[in-house]
């Protein structure tokens, strides 16, 4: 296990690592910066998330990997990963189970940056969000859950200005949907903000089938 400081860079693009991250507390994000300077963020990784698991199969990676909030990673050998994954179908499951979830989430962001208007955006990202916290035990009975993403990275998610993502914050918190603020989010209406996101968590896939 290995603890990580906030900002802390686990992996940049272009490296070749050796080791697969999996985070254990703390949050994080995958991201790359574009040629002009810009910074889009690519998805954002909470406690049981796989930081980089497809350098198992890839030489090198295509997008860089930040720590969000200080936090615990375990750090497993590349080869060990792949002797696993060969030796072990229910872990093998596990694995593919993580890719598919990533590629579910990596096709709603699309969507998002295509098709949802700004209050959409915002409002889908964090049903997401408070989803993916719900289900590994960081929400509270007040229906707040952690937050400790800031609106300059929230705007580099959404493909908005950090100016209109408080904008939006701003219309939803006196709507009494939601507050955000102080490391927290906290949802006061869960019925509407899922009405005004369209949300559908499907692509979150809490079920798996079956195996054969």
């Amino acid at each position: 296990m290995r603890k990580i400081s906030a900002r802390q860079e686990l992996a940049q693009e272009g490296d070749r690592p050796e080791t697969v991250f999996l985070m254990l507390e703390g949050w994080a994000m995958r991201y790359t910066v574009m040629p002009e300077g810009g910074r889009q963020v690519l998805a954002f990784l909470m406690p049981g998330d796989f930081c980089n698991f497809h350098v198992t199969l890839l030489a090198e990676m295509d997008h860089s990997i930040s720590a969000i909030t200080p936090g615990l990673v375990a750090a497993i050998p590349r080869a060990q990963v792949t002797r696993l994954c060969e030796s072990t179908q229910n872990l093998q499951r596990a694995f593919w189970w993580s890719q598919l979830v990533d590629e579910g989430v990596l096709r709603s962001w699309i969507s998002s940056l295509g098709r949802r208007n700004s209050h959409e955006r915002v409002a889908h990202l964090m049903c997401e969000l408070y989803v993916r916290a719900h289900n590994i035990g960081l929400t509270r009975q007040d229906g707040s859950c952690e937050m400790p993403v800031s609106q300059l990275v929230l705007a580099d998610a959404l493909g908005l200005t950090p100016v209109h993502v408080n904008r939006v914050f701003r219309q939803l918190r006196l709507d009494n949907v939601l507050t955000i603020g102080r490391g927290r989010l906290i949802v006061n209406d869960i019925d509407k903000l899922v009405r005004i996101a369209g949300f559908q968590g499907n692509y979150l896939h809490r079920r798996l089938r079956a195996a054969a």
